[in-house]
């Protein structure tokens, strides 16, 4: 409810400003000056005298796309009253409020009508047509659903570096844009500016001023355990609009009431081991020792691309050493027959040993400030990225846990000991005022240590268990930042973001995603299928009208 009352002021306060802009140019068409106010319908008034479509007026108030489509109906009324040069089309764009209300106020009418020109029709017909693909594209993207791509090896070898994929934003309900005033297409940052080496300062490529709440409509199913899932960044720090953040994707292995628990880099939920699906390839890190080298181009040609993070020979026992990034146990099983295998070492963090890291301090030169031995001198800044979470449990990515999932309409007691497991939930996805004073906890302002879950929460994590900055890491993924789920993979090339060799791996372009199963099947031919109508479509018409005529 808070969305829509939010949006419809929104809406209103977009009214306002083209009826005061435009309440002459209303009546200079026959038409009475407070009908530029009303909503939906003064726009409705444009496409009418222009004779274009009427249903165009809902792109207007569309998040997204409104925008792009209140600049186009702009555009046409200053062509209504002839303000076509491209001083006058540029001033529409990036002030049209003040424009509109200079030509309505201080400026004659030059024409009365559309221009006839063939030559200049025919431009604005094709400019035309950009436009509104443009429009349909990003009602697509913006409502239905958006390509992703994956640039990291955390899903290895469930999703591949260089997949490409399509997201199905209504898996788990939409979720209404939270910044409506947007460029499409764009994500958080229209480029990397470079300045300062902080992404902070980086251009945005949304308005941050008009903010509307967390809204999601015909939420019929939620993220269960081991569905894979595309969510927003918790960690990210750049940006402050949820659905701008930045998008990642992982496994869902928990969800709220569950208990999650990791023992020696394997997974227990509910104290009992995970239940893999058929699709999910769990891998850990190893390395391999062996008797002479391996031929690396060899063994990608034979098994597959895989990361090696450190090689190196042991001269003391005449060995050689491979450390991989993550290897499933059929990889590990097939890397165990070649004739050089001595043996396999999981890579594994000590029990007991809290992953903890600070920022390092920099000296004036701007180097890393070091110490006699040489050693790079720490700060006391924790770097919440690399550090598991909660900061204050001696847990690490192999070792994790036991730790309770929330869920809608749990009630915490919060404590001092528990305050970094709780306080980010309380505080950021919540929305709360959260103090400690004279050793008591008030919450907006109450003093009181219980306070009731609002919303769901999830724990997802990549399937590239030692390769993957996860829930271990960030915590608790909360309902709001959750985007959809991937439908199929649509392109995957190795060596787009990787290191291994450049090559399209066609046998996983057009297969569904989230299946849960090994063998999955290819919708190539209905991919297919869509082309040859999408580009076939003009040709078949003038074919059947062609014959028509003839008969």
């Amino acid at each position: 409810m808070d969305y829509i009352i939010q949006y419809s002021i929104y809406v209103l306060i977009l009214s306002v400003l083209l009826g005061v802009s435009s309440f002459k140019l209303y009546q200079k068409m026959g038409y009475k000056g407070w009908e530029a106010f009303v909503p939906f319908y003064n726009y409705y008034i444009i496409l009418k005298e222009i004779a274009e479509p009427k249903w165009w007026v809902v792109f207007a108030y569309l998040p997204i796309v409104g925008p792009i489509m209140m600049t186009v109906f702009h555009l046409f009324l200053m062509k209504k009253f002839g303000r076509t040069t491209t001083a006058e089309k540029l001033l529409t764009v990036f002030l049209p409020f003040i424009y509109l209300a200079y030509t309505s106020y201080f400026q004659p009418n030059k024409v009365d009508r559309f221009a006839v020109d063939d030559e200049k029709a025919k431009k604005e017909s094709f400019l035309g047509s950009i436009t509104f693909a443009v429009v349909f594209a990003t009602i697509i993207h913006a409502f239905i659903t958006q390509p992703f791509a994956i640039p990291t090896g955390s899903m290895e070898r469930t999703l591949l570096v260089g997949d490409f994929l399509f997201v199905n934003k209504w898996s788990y309900g939409y979720r209404m844009p939270m910044r409506p005033l947007a460029l499409p297409f764009l994500q958080g940052t229209i480029f990397d500016s470079g300045k300062d080496a902080n992404p902070k300062n980086d251009p945005k490529s949304y308005v941050d001023v008009v903010k509307l709440p967390y809204f999601r409509i015909g939420e019929f199913k939620k993220p269960k355990k081991n569905d894979i899932v595309v969510f927003n960044y918790p960690g990210d720090s750049v940006h402050t609009a949820i659905d701008r953040m930045d998008p990642y994707v992982k496994r869902c292995v928990a969800v709220g009431g569950d208990v999650l628990e990791m023992r020696a880099g394997r997974l227990y939920v509910n104290g009992q081991p995970e239940k893999l699906m058929g699709d999910a390839e769990v891998q850990h890190a190893y390395i391999i020792y062996t008797n002479n080298e391996i031929d690396i181009n060899s063994l990608y040609k034979n098994l597959t691309y895989l990361p090696i993070v450190n090689s190196g020979q042991d001269s003391k026992i005449g060995q050689y050493y491979y450390q991989f990034q993550g290897l499933t146990d059929d990889l590990l099983a097939q890397i165990k027959q070649m004739p050089e295998f001595i043996k396999a070492e999981e890579v594994l963090d000590e029990k007991g040993k809290a992953q903890v890291e600070y920022y390092p301090r920099f000296a004036e030169d701007g180097d890393y400030l070091r110490d006699a031995a040489g050693e790079v001198v720490f700060s006391k800044k924790l770097n919440i990225t690399n550090t598991i979470f909660p900061n204050n449990k001696p847990w690490n990515t192999d070792w994790y846990g036991p730790l309770t999932i929330p869920k809608k309409g749990d009630v915490i007691t919060v404590t001092q000991e528990n305050l970094p497991e709780y306080k980010k939930l309380i505080t950021v996805y919540e929305g709360n005022i959260l103090e400690f004073k004279g050793g008591k906890f008030y919450i907006n302002g109450v003093q009181t240590d219980k306070y009731t879950v609002k919303q769901d929460y999830y724990f997802m994590m990549g399937d590239n268990r030692d390769a993957s900055l996860d829930a271990r890491f960030f915590g608790f993924v909360p309902e709001t930042h959750i985007v959809g789920s991937p439908m199929f993979t649509w392109m995957s090339v190795q060596g787009v973001f990787d290191d291994g060799p450049k090559k399209i791996r066609w046998d996983r372009m057009f297969k569904a995603t989230n299946t849960g199963e090994k063998d999955k099947t290819s919708y190539w031919w209905i991919a297919a299928a869509i082309l040859i109508l999408f580009f076939g479509w003009e040709f078949f018409v003038k074919l059947f009208k062609g014959k028509k005529e003839e008969e």
